[in-house]
C-alpha cells in the first residue's frame, strides 16, 4: 500500500470526521462514542478544545499501545493526530447556519453520524484509525476473551449515556442514533466482499 494512498485516506477521513463533528454534532450538543465523545463532553461542559482533549485523554492508551500493541501504535498514531488536528482547525464550521431542516437535531444526528462513520471507515480501509478507545477495546478483548466489536459498542454506549446524563436527555437519545449511524456507515465501508 503506497504512502500517498494511506496519507490521502487519513486526510480525507479526518476531514470527514471533523465536518461531521463541527457542522452537525456540536451545534446540537450531540455526541459520538469513544474519545471523540469524551472530547465533546469536555468541550460542552468546560469549553476545552475537542481535539486537544482527545489527544490528552488518549496519551495513556497510546502508552499502553507502545508496550503491548506496537503495530497498532504505528498504524493509529497518524490518524489519531491528524483527525484531532482537523477537529480543532475546522471548528469555525460550528458557526455556519444551515437550512432549518439540516439544523434539526434528528437530521443532524444522522448526518453527523454518517460523516463520522465515513471518515472512520475510510481510515480503517487503509489500516489506520483515530485510535483512542478502539485500542482499549482490543486490550479488554484480549483480557476477557470477548468480541472486540461488542466492547467498542459498550464503550461508545457508556460514553453517550454519561454524556447524556451530564448534558440532557435529548443529547442522550439523539447521540444513541448518532453512534448507531456511525456503526452502520463504518461497517458498510469496511465490508469485505467475498468472491467465490
Amino acid at each position: 500500500m503506497s504512502f500517498v494512498k494511506k496519507a490521502s485516506a487519513i486526510i480525507a477521513g479526518s476531514i470527514s470526521v471533523a465536518i461531521g463533528v463541527n457542522l452537525f454534532l456540536f451545534p446540537n450538543e450531540l455526541l459520538d462514542g469513544g474519545m471523540i465523545g469524551i472530547g465533546l463532553i469536555v468541550n460542552y461542559l468546560w469549553g476545552f478544545e475537542t481535539g486537544l482533549t482527545i489527544i490528552f485523554c488518549s496519551i495513556p492508551i497510546f502508552i499502553l499501545a507502545w508496550f503491548r500493541y506496537r503495530s497498532y501504535f504505528y498504524n493509529s498514531i497518524h490518524g489519531f493526530l491528524v483527525s484531532s488536528f482537523f477537529i480543532d482547525v475546522l471548528s469555525p464550521l460550528r458557526n455556519i447556519q444551515l437550512s432549518e431542516i439540516l439544523q434539526s437535531p434528528l437530521i443532524s444526528s444522522i448526518l453527523g453520524g454518517l460523516l463520522v462513520g465515513i471518515g472512520i471507515g475510510t481510515m480503517l480501509k487503509f489500516e489506520t484509525s483515530t485510535g483512542g478507545t478502539d485500542l482499549l477495546a482490543q486490550f479488554l478483548s484480549d483480557m476477557f476473551r470477548m468480541n472486540v466489536g461488542v466492547i467498542i459498542l459498550l464503550i461508545d454506549a457508556l460514553v453517550v449515556i454519561i454524556g447524556g446524563l451530564l448534558i440532557s436527555p435529548e443529547t442522550l437519545l439523539l447521540s444513541l442514533i448518532t453512534i448507531f449511524v456511525v456503526g452502520i456507515s463504518t461497517s458498510l465501508l469496511t465490508l469485505k466482499i467475498i468472491h467465490y
